[in-house]
């Protein structure tokens, strides 16, 4: 059985940062692409990052130079550092990844960032 745990979000001020941690069971993070989204109230579900298995990351153009995503395949976990943080960025992310293997996708049930100003 595959699970995606989100970790990591939380309440910060405007100009802080936080560390979004996805931890994976069941499927290995480091042979598959993975992508962290991000919901805000009222919005579309937006993607945020992809690390993908071989290549450069990617970014969305409202995060790019403040956010990072990263592996541990050691501890089967992508990490999303996020910097410089503004209101805007409240929202719940997600973590997401498909398994060519099984050609099937998988969703964390997410985490709630909220940033204040």
């Amino acid at each position: 059985q595959v699970q995606l745990v989100e970790s990591g979000g939380g309440l910060v001020q405007a100009g802080g940062s936080l560390r979004l941690s996805c931890a994976a069971s069941g499927i290995i993070f480091s042979i598959n692409s993975v992508s962290w989204y991000r919901q805000a109230p009222g919005k579309q579900r937006d993607l945020v990052a992809t690390i993908p298995r071989t290549g450069s990351t990617n970014y969305a153009d409202s995060v790019k130079g403040r956010f990072t995503i990263s592996r541990d395949n050691t501890k089967n976990t992508v990490v999303l550092q996020m910097n410089s943080l503004r209101p805007e960025d409240t929202a719940v992310y997600y973590c997401y990844t498909y398994s060519v293997a099984t050609r099937t996708a998988y969703w964390g049930k997410g985490t709630l960032v909220t940033v204040s100003s």
